[in-house]
Protein backbone atom coordinates (compact mmCIF):
# COMPACT_ATOMS: atom_id res chain seq x y z
CA UNK A 1 0.00 0.00 0.00
CA UNK A 2 2.79 2.41 0.97
CA UNK A 3 4.55 1.67 -2.32
CA UNK A 4 1.33 2.33 -4.28
CA UNK A 5 0.77 5.65 -2.47
CA UNK A 6 4.34 6.76 -3.18
CA UNK A 7 3.94 5.85 -6.88
CA UNK A 8 0.65 7.79 -7.03
CA UNK A 9 2.22 10.90 -5.41
CA UNK A 10 5.18 10.83 -7.81
CA UNK A 11 2.84 10.69 -10.83
CA UNK A 12 0.70 13.53 -9.48
CA UNK A 13 3.81 15.67 -8.96
CA UNK A 14 5.16 15.05 -12.45
CA UNK A 15 1.79 15.72 -14.12
CA UNK A 16 1.41 19.01 -12.20
CA UNK A 17 4.90 20.14 -13.30
CA UNK A 18 4.11 19.04 -16.87
CA UNK A 19 0.99 21.25 -16.98
CA UNK A 20 2.83 24.35 -15.80
CA UNK A 21 3.72 26.64 -18.74
CA UNK A 22 7.49 27.09 -19.19
CA UNK A 23 8.32 30.81 -19.36
CA UNK A 24 11.29 31.18 -21.69
CA UNK A 25 10.77 34.78 -22.74
CA UNK A 26 10.40 37.92 -20.71
CA UNK A 27 6.85 38.63 -19.53
CA UNK A 28 6.97 42.13 -21.02
CA UNK A 29 7.94 40.89 -24.47
CA UNK A 30 5.28 41.40 -27.11
CA UNK A 31 5.23 38.60 -29.66
CA UNK A 32 3.40 38.22 -32.94
CA UNK A 33 3.68 35.00 -34.92
CA UNK A 34 2.60 33.51 -38.22
CA UNK A 35 -0.14 35.15 -40.25
CA UNK A 36 -0.72 37.98 -37.72
CA UNK A 37 2.93 39.07 -38.00
CA UNK A 38 2.73 39.03 -41.80
CA UNK A 39 -0.56 40.92 -41.89
CA UNK A 40 0.88 43.63 -39.60
CA UNK A 41 4.04 43.91 -41.71
CA UNK A 42 1.99 44.34 -44.87
CA UNK A 43 -0.23 46.95 -43.21
CA UNK A 44 2.82 48.90 -41.99
CA UNK A 45 4.49 48.82 -45.42
CA UNK A 46 1.26 49.94 -47.08
CA UNK A 47 0.92 52.82 -44.59
CA UNK A 48 4.45 54.07 -45.40
CA UNK A 49 3.84 53.87 -49.15
CA UNK A 50 0.52 55.74 -48.79
CA UNK A 51 2.29 58.63 -47.03
CA UNK A 52 4.38 59.48 -50.09
CA UNK A 53 2.12 58.24 -52.88
CA UNK A 54 0.98 61.78 -53.73
CA UNK A 55 4.57 62.96 -54.24
CA UNK A 56 5.08 61.00 -57.50
CA UNK A 57 5.07 62.73 -60.87
CA UNK A 58 5.16 66.31 -62.16
CA UNK A 59 1.82 67.20 -60.54
CA UNK A 60 3.00 65.99 -57.16
CA UNK A 61 2.05 67.51 -53.83
CA UNK A 62 4.50 68.87 -51.24
CA UNK A 63 4.71 67.66 -47.66
CA UNK A 64 5.42 69.95 -44.72
CA UNK A 65 7.13 68.26 -41.79
CA UNK A 66 8.04 69.73 -38.43
CA UNK A 67 11.28 68.12 -37.31
CA UNK A 68 12.38 67.42 -33.73
CA UNK A 69 14.21 70.74 -33.35
CA UNK A 70 11.15 72.72 -34.47
CA UNK A 71 12.45 73.42 -37.99
CA UNK A 72 10.25 73.01 -41.06
CA UNK A 73 11.01 70.69 -43.97
CA UNK A 74 9.10 71.47 -47.17
CA UNK A 75 9.69 68.87 -49.87
CA UNK A 76 8.32 66.21 -52.18
CA UNK A 77 11.50 64.13 -52.22
CA UNK A 78 10.49 60.67 -50.93
CA UNK A 79 13.74 60.11 -49.07
CA UNK A 80 13.74 63.55 -47.40
CA UNK A 81 10.16 63.01 -46.16
CA UNK A 82 10.73 59.53 -44.75
CA UNK A 83 14.02 60.60 -43.16
CA UNK A 84 12.16 63.09 -40.97
CA UNK A 85 9.32 60.75 -39.94
CA UNK A 86 9.67 58.95 -36.62
CA UNK A 87 8.43 55.35 -36.96
CA UNK A 88 8.22 52.58 -34.38
CA UNK A 89 7.06 49.55 -36.40
CA UNK A 90 10.05 47.42 -37.50
CA UNK A 91 8.61 46.70 -40.98
CA UNK A 92 7.99 50.41 -41.56
CA UNK A 93 11.60 51.12 -40.50
CA UNK A 94 12.79 48.55 -43.03
CA UNK A 95 10.75 50.31 -45.76
CA UNK A 96 12.25 53.68 -44.89
CA UNK A 97 15.69 52.09 -45.11
CA UNK A 98 14.85 51.20 -48.75
CA UNK A 99 14.49 54.81 -49.82
CA UNK A 100 17.81 55.64 -48.16
CA UNK A 101 19.53 52.79 -50.00
CA UNK A 102 18.01 53.93 -53.28
CA UNK A 103 19.10 57.51 -52.60
CA UNK A 104 22.69 56.51 -51.83
CA UNK A 105 22.91 54.09 -54.75
CA UNK A 106 21.30 56.12 -57.54
CA UNK A 107 20.12 59.46 -56.12
CA UNK A 108 16.65 59.21 -57.70
CA UNK A 109 13.60 56.92 -57.68
CA UNK A 110 13.20 57.02 -53.89
CA UNK A 111 9.42 57.56 -54.07
CA UNK A 112 8.74 54.88 -56.69
CA UNK A 113 10.71 52.20 -54.82
CA UNK A 114 8.56 52.65 -51.69
CA UNK A 115 5.26 52.75 -53.65
CA UNK A 116 6.26 49.62 -55.57
CA UNK A 117 7.33 47.65 -52.48
CA UNK A 118 4.09 48.63 -50.70
CA UNK A 119 1.99 47.49 -53.67
CA UNK A 120 3.81 44.13 -54.03
CA UNK A 121 3.22 43.40 -50.33
CA UNK A 122 -0.42 44.47 -50.63
CA UNK A 123 -0.94 42.02 -53.52
CA UNK A 124 0.72 39.23 -51.51
CA UNK A 125 -2.09 39.30 -48.93
CA UNK A 126 -4.64 37.22 -50.94
CA UNK A 127 -2.04 34.47 -51.54
CA UNK A 128 -1.25 34.25 -47.83
CA UNK A 129 -4.97 34.08 -47.03
CA UNK A 130 -5.26 31.14 -49.46
CA UNK A 131 -2.51 29.39 -47.47
CA UNK A 132 0.10 29.52 -50.22
CA UNK A 133 3.42 29.15 -48.43
CA UNK A 134 5.57 32.33 -48.31
CA UNK A 135 8.59 30.52 -49.80
CA UNK A 136 6.50 29.59 -52.87
CA UNK A 137 5.47 33.24 -53.27
CA UNK A 138 9.08 34.38 -52.83
CA UNK A 139 10.31 31.89 -55.45
CA UNK A 140 7.73 33.17 -57.93
CA UNK A 141 8.71 36.79 -57.20
CA UNK A 142 12.38 36.10 -57.87
CA UNK A 143 11.50 34.42 -61.19
CA UNK A 144 9.39 37.46 -62.06
CA UNK A 145 12.33 39.76 -61.22
CA UNK A 146 14.62 37.88 -63.63
CA UNK A 147 11.97 38.01 -66.37
CA UNK A 148 11.37 41.74 -65.74
CA UNK A 149 15.10 42.53 -66.02
CA UNK A 150 15.28 40.72 -69.39
CA UNK A 151 12.35 42.82 -70.68
CA UNK A 152 13.96 46.05 -69.40
CA UNK A 153 17.24 45.13 -71.15
CA UNK A 154 15.37 44.64 -74.42
CA UNK A 155 13.67 48.07 -74.18
CA UNK A 156 16.79 50.04 -73.16
CA UNK A 157 18.93 51.87 -75.72
CA UNK A 158 22.31 53.63 -75.51
CA UNK A 159 22.83 57.39 -75.27
CA UNK A 160 25.83 59.55 -76.18
CA UNK A 161 27.14 61.10 -72.95
CA UNK A 162 28.73 64.00 -74.85
CA UNK A 163 25.41 65.01 -76.48
CA UNK A 164 24.40 67.83 -74.14
CA UNK A 165 20.81 68.08 -75.37
CA UNK A 166 20.14 64.36 -74.78
CA UNK A 167 21.69 64.58 -71.30
CA UNK A 168 19.60 67.69 -70.54
CA UNK A 169 16.42 65.77 -71.46
CA UNK A 170 17.26 63.01 -68.97
CA UNK A 171 18.05 65.39 -66.11
CA UNK A 172 14.99 67.47 -67.00
CA UNK A 173 12.67 64.46 -66.61
CA UNK A 174 14.21 63.73 -63.20
CA UNK A 175 13.68 67.36 -62.10
CA UNK A 176 10.24 67.52 -63.78
CA UNK A 177 8.59 65.96 -60.72
CA UNK A 178 10.29 68.34 -58.31
CA UNK A 179 9.74 71.82 -56.91
CA UNK A 180 12.51 73.37 -59.05
CA UNK A 181 10.91 72.28 -62.35
CA UNK A 182 9.32 75.75 -62.66
CA UNK A 183 12.77 77.33 -62.69
CA UNK A 184 13.30 76.03 -66.22
CA UNK A 185 16.78 75.01 -67.34
CA UNK A 186 18.58 76.31 -64.24
CA UNK A 187 18.95 73.14 -62.13
CA UNK A 188 19.57 70.70 -65.05
CA UNK A 189 22.34 73.01 -66.30
CA UNK A 190 23.94 73.27 -62.84
CA UNK A 191 23.80 69.49 -62.35
CA UNK A 192 25.28 68.67 -65.77
CA UNK A 193 28.07 71.24 -65.46
CA UNK A 194 29.00 69.96 -62.00
CA UNK A 195 29.04 66.28 -63.02
CA UNK A 196 31.02 66.93 -66.22
CA UNK A 197 33.49 69.01 -64.20
CA UNK A 198 34.06 66.30 -61.57
CA UNK A 199 34.14 63.35 -64.02
CA UNK A 200 37.51 61.73 -64.39
CA UNK A 201 38.58 58.80 -66.58
CA UNK A 202 40.19 55.85 -64.79
CA UNK A 203 43.02 53.82 -66.29
CA UNK A 204 40.65 50.93 -67.13
CA UNK A 205 38.41 53.27 -69.15
CA UNK A 206 35.61 53.62 -66.56
CA UNK A 207 34.45 56.98 -65.26
CA UNK A 208 35.11 58.04 -61.68
CA UNK A 209 32.58 60.62 -60.48
CA UNK A 210 32.70 61.49 -56.80
CA UNK A 211 30.05 64.17 -56.37
CA UNK A 212 30.00 63.93 -52.59
CA UNK A 213 33.69 64.78 -52.17
CA UNK A 214 34.41 67.13 -55.04
CA UNK A 215 31.16 68.96 -55.87
CA UNK A 216 30.35 71.18 -52.91
CA UNK A 217 27.05 73.03 -52.61
CA UNK A 218 27.35 76.43 -50.93
CA UNK A 219 24.01 78.00 -49.97
CA UNK A 220 23.89 81.77 -49.47
CA UNK A 221 20.52 83.29 -48.60
CA UNK A 222 19.72 86.49 -50.50
CA UNK A 223 20.10 87.44 -54.14
CA UNK A 224 17.92 86.01 -56.87
CA UNK A 225 17.66 82.39 -57.98
CA UNK A 226 19.17 83.33 -61.39
CA UNK A 227 22.48 84.05 -59.59
CA UNK A 228 23.06 80.31 -58.97
CA UNK A 229 26.16 79.10 -60.81
CA UNK A 230 28.83 76.41 -60.98
CA UNK A 231 32.30 77.78 -60.20
CA UNK A 232 35.21 76.19 -62.02
CA UNK A 233 37.11 75.93 -58.78
CA UNK A 234 36.53 76.18 -55.04
CA UNK A 235 34.76 78.64 -52.77
CA UNK A 236 34.94 78.75 -48.95
CA UNK A 237 33.43 80.84 -46.21
CA UNK A 238 36.83 82.23 -45.09
CA UNK A 239 38.77 85.47 -45.08
CA UNK A 240 42.55 86.00 -45.12
CA UNK A 241 44.28 85.85 -41.72
CA UNK A 242 45.42 89.52 -41.67
CA UNK A 243 42.92 91.46 -43.81
CA UNK A 244 44.80 94.78 -43.93
CA UNK A 245 48.24 93.39 -44.69
CA UNK A 246 47.54 90.51 -47.08
CA UNK A 247 46.35 90.72 -50.68
CA UNK A 248 42.75 89.76 -51.36
CA UNK A 249 43.07 89.39 -55.13
CA UNK A 250 45.88 87.54 -56.91
CA UNK A 251 45.89 86.47 -60.55
CA UNK A 252 47.50 83.14 -61.48
CA UNK A 253 48.49 82.44 -57.85
CA UNK A 254 51.03 79.84 -56.74
CA UNK A 255 49.16 77.87 -54.07
CA UNK A 256 50.75 75.90 -51.23
CA UNK A 257 48.54 73.54 -49.16
CA UNK A 258 49.64 72.49 -45.68
CA UNK A 259 48.35 70.03 -43.12
CA UNK A 260 50.54 71.30 -40.27
CA UNK A 261 50.31 74.23 -37.83
CA UNK A 262 52.21 77.47 -38.48
CA UNK A 263 52.53 78.12 -34.77
CA UNK A 264 54.85 76.72 -32.10
CA UNK A 265 53.86 73.17 -31.13
CA UNK A 266 52.42 72.81 -27.67
CA UNK A 267 53.25 69.73 -25.59
CA UNK A 268 50.96 66.72 -25.99
CA UNK A 269 50.30 66.56 -22.24
CA UNK A 270 51.12 68.92 -19.41
CA UNK A 271 54.67 70.09 -19.84
CA UNK A 272 56.70 71.44 -16.92
CA UNK A 273 59.89 73.38 -17.53
CA UNK A 274 62.06 74.35 -14.58
CA UNK A 275 64.26 77.35 -15.19
CA UNK A 276 67.01 78.41 -12.78
CA UNK A 277 68.29 81.49 -14.63
CA UNK A 278 66.15 84.32 -15.91
CA UNK A 279 68.10 84.46 -19.19
CA UNK A 280 66.99 80.89 -20.02
CA UNK A 281 63.39 82.06 -20.19
CA UNK A 282 64.33 84.59 -22.83
CA UNK A 283 66.25 81.86 -24.70
CA UNK A 284 63.15 79.63 -24.63
CA UNK A 285 60.95 82.34 -26.13
CA UNK A 286 63.67 83.13 -28.69
CA UNK A 287 63.77 79.45 -29.74
CA UNK A 288 60.02 79.47 -30.35
CA UNK A 289 60.30 82.64 -32.42
CA UNK A 290 63.28 81.29 -34.36
CA UNK A 291 61.39 78.09 -35.17
CA UNK A 292 58.46 80.07 -36.58
CA UNK A 293 60.86 82.37 -38.49
CA UNK A 294 62.68 79.36 -40.01
CA UNK A 295 59.41 77.69 -41.00
CA UNK A 296 58.17 80.85 -42.71
CA UNK A 297 61.56 81.26 -44.45
CA UNK A 298 61.33 77.68 -45.81
CA UNK A 299 57.82 78.43 -47.11
CA UNK A 300 58.96 81.75 -48.65
CA UNK A 301 61.78 79.98 -50.55
CA UNK A 302 59.17 78.48 -52.91
CA UNK A 303 57.62 81.92 -53.55
CA UNK A 304 53.98 80.91 -53.04
CA UNK A 305 51.30 83.63 -53.32
CA UNK A 306 48.76 81.82 -51.12
CA UNK A 307 49.39 79.44 -48.21
CA UNK A 308 46.39 77.42 -47.01
CA UNK A 309 46.69 75.42 -43.79
CA UNK A 310 44.19 73.14 -42.05
CA UNK A 311 45.64 74.06 -38.64
CA UNK A 312 46.37 77.35 -36.88
CA UNK A 313 48.65 80.19 -37.92
CA UNK A 314 50.10 82.35 -35.14
CA UNK A 315 50.35 86.16 -35.23
CA UNK A 316 54.11 85.97 -35.58
CA UNK A 317 53.92 83.58 -38.55
CA UNK A 318 51.29 85.87 -40.01
CA UNK A 319 53.73 88.82 -39.70
CA UNK A 320 56.60 86.97 -41.44
CA UNK A 321 54.32 85.71 -44.24
CA UNK A 322 52.77 89.12 -44.91
CA UNK A 323 56.31 90.59 -44.92
CA UNK A 324 57.19 88.12 -47.68
CA UNK A 325 54.03 89.15 -49.59
CA UNK A 326 52.26 85.82 -48.96
CA UNK A 327 48.51 85.60 -48.26
CA UNK A 328 47.55 83.01 -45.64
CA UNK A 329 44.28 81.15 -44.86
CA UNK A 330 44.04 79.11 -41.68
CA UNK A 331 41.79 76.39 -40.19
CA UNK A 332 40.42 75.33 -43.57
CA UNK A 333 38.33 72.16 -43.57
CA UNK A 334 40.02 68.96 -44.74
CA UNK A 335 37.37 68.47 -47.46
CA UNK A 336 37.89 72.03 -48.77
CA UNK A 337 41.64 71.52 -48.81
CA UNK A 338 41.20 68.31 -50.84
CA UNK A 339 38.99 70.19 -53.31
CA UNK A 340 41.57 73.00 -53.71
CA UNK A 341 44.29 70.37 -54.24
CA UNK A 342 42.28 68.73 -57.01
CA UNK A 343 41.21 72.01 -58.66
CA UNK A 344 44.60 73.76 -58.59
CA UNK A 345 46.80 70.69 -59.07
CA UNK A 346 48.57 71.09 -55.71
CA UNK A 347 49.61 68.46 -53.19
CA UNK A 348 48.81 68.72 -49.50
CA UNK A 349 52.07 68.64 -47.50
CA UNK A 350 52.21 67.44 -43.90
CA UNK A 351 55.63 68.85 -42.96
CA UNK A 352 57.16 72.13 -44.12
CA UNK A 353 60.58 70.41 -44.40
CA UNK A 354 59.23 68.11 -47.13
CA UNK A 355 57.89 70.73 -49.54
CA UNK A 356 59.00 70.33 -53.17
CA UNK A 357 58.39 72.54 -56.19
CA UNK A 358 55.99 69.93 -57.65
CA UNK A 359 53.68 70.33 -54.61
CA UNK A 360 52.86 73.95 -55.52
CA UNK A 361 49.53 74.33 -57.35
CA UNK A 362 49.50 76.65 -60.35
CA UNK A 363 46.23 75.53 -61.94
CA UNK A 364 43.99 78.31 -60.57
CA UNK A 365 43.50 81.46 -62.66
CA UNK A 366 42.36 83.76 -59.86
CA UNK A 367 42.41 83.96 -56.07
CA UNK A 368 39.85 86.42 -54.82
CA UNK A 369 38.11 87.32 -51.53
CA UNK A 370 34.64 88.85 -51.88
CA UNK A 371 32.12 90.10 -49.37
CA UNK A 372 28.63 88.64 -49.91
CA UNK A 373 26.05 89.91 -47.44
CA UNK A 374 27.84 90.16 -44.09
CA UNK A 375 30.45 87.49 -44.68
CA UNK A 376 33.67 87.10 -46.63
CA UNK A 377 34.08 84.26 -49.12
CA UNK A 378 37.33 83.06 -50.67
CA UNK A 379 37.35 81.95 -54.31
CA UNK A 380 39.92 79.87 -56.19
CA UNK A 381 38.41 80.10 -59.67
CA UNK A 382 39.12 79.99 -63.43
CA UNK A 383 41.06 76.76 -62.97
CA UNK A 384 42.61 75.27 -66.12
CA UNK A 385 41.41 71.70 -65.61
CA UNK A 386 39.33 71.67 -62.45
CA UNK A 387 38.30 68.22 -61.31
CA UNK A 388 36.45 69.83 -58.38
CA UNK A 389 33.78 72.49 -58.35
CA UNK A 390 31.51 74.52 -56.08
CA UNK A 391 27.85 75.14 -56.83
CA UNK A 392 26.71 78.48 -55.43
CA UNK A 393 22.98 78.58 -54.68
CA UNK A 394 21.22 81.91 -54.08
CA UNK A 395 17.59 82.23 -53.09
CA UNK A 396 15.05 84.11 -51.04
CA UNK A 397 14.87 81.89 -47.96
CA UNK A 398 16.56 78.96 -46.28
CA UNK A 399 13.65 76.59 -47.02
CA UNK A 400 13.84 77.31 -50.76
CA UNK A 401 17.62 76.86 -50.75
CA UNK A 402 17.34 73.51 -48.94
CA UNK A 403 14.76 72.28 -51.47
CA UNK A 404 16.89 73.43 -54.43
CA UNK A 405 19.85 71.59 -52.89
CA UNK A 406 17.84 68.36 -52.50
CA UNK A 407 16.62 68.58 -56.11
CA UNK A 408 20.12 69.39 -57.34
CA UNK A 409 21.57 66.36 -55.53
CA UNK A 410 18.97 64.13 -57.25
CA UNK A 411 19.75 65.70 -60.64
CA UNK A 412 23.49 65.19 -60.15
CA UNK A 413 22.83 61.57 -59.14
CA UNK A 414 20.88 61.01 -62.37
CA UNK A 415 23.58 62.64 -64.53
CA UNK A 416 26.24 60.56 -62.75
CA UNK A 417 24.31 57.31 -63.36
CA UNK A 418 23.95 58.04 -67.07
CA UNK A 419 27.68 58.79 -67.41
CA UNK A 420 28.47 55.52 -65.58
CA UNK A 421 25.94 53.41 -67.53
CA UNK A 422 24.84 55.32 -70.65
CA UNK A 423 21.56 53.45 -71.28
CA UNK A 424 18.07 54.94 -71.22
CA UNK A 425 14.49 53.79 -70.79
CA UNK A 426 11.23 55.57 -71.64
CA UNK A 427 9.69 57.27 -68.58
CA UNK A 428 6.08 58.03 -67.61
CA UNK A 429 5.25 54.45 -66.56
CA UNK A 430 5.96 53.06 -70.07
CA UNK A 431 8.58 50.56 -68.83
CA UNK A 432 6.34 49.35 -66.00
CA UNK A 433 3.44 48.79 -68.40
CA UNK A 434 5.63 46.93 -70.93
CA UNK A 435 7.08 44.70 -68.19
CA UNK A 436 3.59 44.10 -66.76
CA UNK A 437 2.33 42.94 -70.15
CA UNK A 438 5.38 40.70 -70.75
CA UNK A 439 4.99 39.09 -67.30
CA UNK A 440 1.29 38.38 -67.93
CA UNK A 441 2.22 36.53 -71.14
CA UNK A 442 5.12 34.71 -69.45
CA UNK A 443 2.89 33.62 -66.53
CA UNK A 444 0.79 31.38 -68.81
CA UNK A 445 3.89 29.18 -69.40
CA UNK A 446 4.42 28.56 -65.67
CA UNK A 447 2.77 25.49 -64.17
CA UNK A 448 1.31 25.20 -60.69
CA UNK A 449 0.58 27.74 -57.99
CA UNK A 450 3.63 29.89 -58.76
CA UNK A 451 2.02 31.51 -61.79
CA UNK A 452 -0.32 33.64 -59.63
CA UNK A 453 2.37 35.43 -57.58
CA UNK A 454 4.41 35.70 -60.82
CA UNK A 455 1.52 37.54 -62.46
CA UNK A 456 1.01 39.68 -59.33
CA UNK A 457 4.41 41.37 -59.87
CA UNK A 458 3.17 42.53 -63.28
CA UNK A 459 -0.01 43.89 -61.72
CA UNK A 460 2.00 45.61 -58.95
CA UNK A 461 4.17 47.42 -61.51
CA UNK A 462 1.04 49.10 -62.89
CA UNK A 463 0.91 51.14 -59.66
CA UNK A 464 3.41 53.64 -61.16
CA UNK A 465 1.34 54.67 -64.23
CA UNK A 466 -1.81 54.50 -62.08
CA UNK A 467 -0.37 56.88 -59.47
CA UNK A 468 0.86 59.25 -62.22
CA UNK A 469 -2.67 59.41 -63.66
CA UNK A 470 -4.18 59.81 -60.18
CA UNK A 471 -1.89 62.69 -59.20
CA UNK A 472 -2.73 64.77 -62.28
CA UNK A 473 -6.47 64.29 -61.89
CA UNK A 474 -7.11 62.10 -64.96
CA UNK A 475 -9.75 59.37 -65.10
CA UNK A 476 -7.59 56.53 -63.79
CA UNK A 477 -9.54 53.52 -65.05
CA UNK A 478 -10.02 54.88 -68.58
CA UNK A 479 -6.43 56.05 -68.91
CA UNK A 480 -4.97 52.75 -67.71
CA UNK A 481 -7.29 50.71 -69.96
CA UNK A 482 -6.23 52.82 -72.95
CA UNK A 483 -2.56 52.36 -72.02
CA UNK A 484 -3.01 48.57 -71.71
CA UNK A 485 -4.74 48.47 -75.09
CA UNK A 486 -1.93 50.55 -76.63
CA UNK A 487 0.77 48.23 -75.27
CA UNK A 488 -1.11 45.22 -76.68
CA UNK A 489 -0.42 46.55 -80.18
CA UNK A 490 3.14 45.18 -80.10
CA UNK A 491 6.80 46.23 -79.97
CA UNK A 492 6.35 49.75 -81.36
CA UNK A 493 3.99 50.71 -78.54
CA UNK A 494 6.45 49.86 -75.73
CA UNK A 495 7.52 53.49 -75.35
CA UNK A 496 3.97 54.78 -74.70
CA UNK A 497 3.30 56.09 -71.20
CA UNK A 498 1.34 58.72 -69.32
CA UNK A 499 2.09 62.43 -69.64
CA UNK A 500 2.19 63.38 -65.96
CA UNK A 501 1.10 66.99 -66.67
CA UNK A 502 -2.00 66.35 -68.78
CA UNK A 503 -2.88 62.76 -67.95
CA UNK A 504 -2.95 61.72 -71.62
CA UNK A 505 -1.22 58.78 -73.31
CA UNK A 506 1.80 59.81 -75.37
CA UNK A 507 4.90 58.32 -76.95
CA UNK A 508 7.72 59.09 -74.49
CA UNK A 509 10.21 59.34 -77.37
CA UNK A 510 8.34 62.36 -78.72
CA UNK A 511 7.73 63.88 -75.28
CA UNK A 512 11.41 63.39 -74.37
CA UNK A 513 10.86 61.91 -70.90
CA UNK A 514 13.61 59.42 -70.09
CA UNK A 515 14.70 57.41 -67.08
CA UNK A 516 18.28 56.23 -66.55
CA UNK A 517 18.63 52.44 -66.78
CA UNK A 518 20.46 52.23 -63.43
CA UNK A 519 17.70 54.03 -61.49
CA UNK A 520 14.87 51.93 -62.92
CA UNK A 521 16.59 48.57 -62.48
CA UNK A 522 17.75 49.43 -58.96
CA UNK A 523 14.25 50.49 -57.85
CA UNK A 524 12.56 47.32 -59.18
CA UNK A 525 15.27 45.06 -57.70
CA UNK A 526 15.16 46.80 -54.31
CA UNK A 527 11.33 46.76 -54.15
CA UNK A 528 10.97 43.06 -55.00
CA UNK A 529 13.85 41.93 -52.79
CA UNK A 530 12.60 43.88 -49.77
CA UNK A 531 9.04 42.55 -50.28
CA UNK A 532 10.37 38.98 -50.34
CA UNK A 533 12.35 39.63 -47.18
CA UNK A 534 9.34 41.00 -45.29
CA UNK A 535 7.16 38.09 -46.49
CA UNK A 536 9.53 35.54 -44.98
CA UNK A 537 9.15 37.00 -41.48
CA UNK A 538 6.87 34.81 -39.36
CA UNK A 539 7.72 35.97 -35.86
CA UNK A 540 8.15 39.45 -34.41
CA UNK A 541 9.41 39.77 -30.86
CA UNK A 542 9.58 43.26 -29.43
CA UNK A 543 10.55 43.07 -25.79
CA UNK A 544 11.80 45.53 -23.20
CA UNK A 545 13.83 44.32 -20.26
CA UNK A 546 12.02 44.56 -16.91
CA UNK A 547 14.19 47.48 -15.81
CA UNK A 548 13.53 49.53 -18.96
CA UNK A 549 9.82 48.78 -18.88
CA UNK A 550 9.54 50.02 -15.28
CA UNK A 551 11.52 53.12 -16.17
CA UNK A 552 9.28 53.86 -19.13
CA UNK A 553 6.10 53.17 -17.18
CA UNK A 554 7.13 55.52 -14.38
CA UNK A 555 8.12 58.14 -16.95
CA UNK A 556 4.69 57.69 -18.53
CA UNK A 557 2.92 58.28 -15.21
CA UNK A 558 4.98 61.41 -14.65
CA UNK A 559 4.07 62.86 -18.04
CA UNK A 560 0.38 62.10 -17.75
CA UNK A 561 -0.10 58.45 -18.59
CA UNK A 562 2.14 58.15 -21.65
CA UNK A 563 3.32 54.75 -20.36
CA UNK A 564 0.14 53.08 -21.63
CA UNK A 565 1.17 53.79 -25.22
CA UNK A 566 4.37 51.84 -24.77
CA UNK A 567 2.57 48.76 -23.54
CA UNK A 568 -0.08 48.66 -26.26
Amino acid sequence: LARLLLHHRTNAHTSSTMNQPVMVMNQNAKRETGSIARANNIAAAKAVSDIIRTTLGPRSMLKMILDASGGIVLTNDGNAILREIDVTHPAAKSMIELSRTQDEETGDGTTSVIILAGEILHLSQPFLEKDIHPTVIVRAYMKALDAALKVIDSISFPVDVNDREAMMNIVRSSIGTKFTSRMGELVPNLALDAVMCVARKNEDGTNDIDIKKYAKVEKIAGGSIEDCKVLKGVMMNKDVVAPGRMRRRIENPRIMLLDCPLEYKKGENQTNVEITKEEDWAVLLKMEEDWIKETCAKIAEFKPDVVVTEKGCSDLACHYLSKAGITALRRVRKTDNNRIARAAGATIVSRVEEIRESDIGTGAGLFNVEKIGDEYFTFFVDCKDPKACTIVLRGASKDILNEIERNLTDAMGVARNVVHDPRLLPGGGAVEMAVSRALAEEATKIEGVEQWPFRAIGVALEVIPRTLAQNCGANVIRTLTKLRAKHAEGEAAKSFGIDGNRGTIVDMKELGVWDPYAVKVQSIKTAIESATMLLRIDDIVSGLSQKNADGMASAGVATGGGGDDDEE
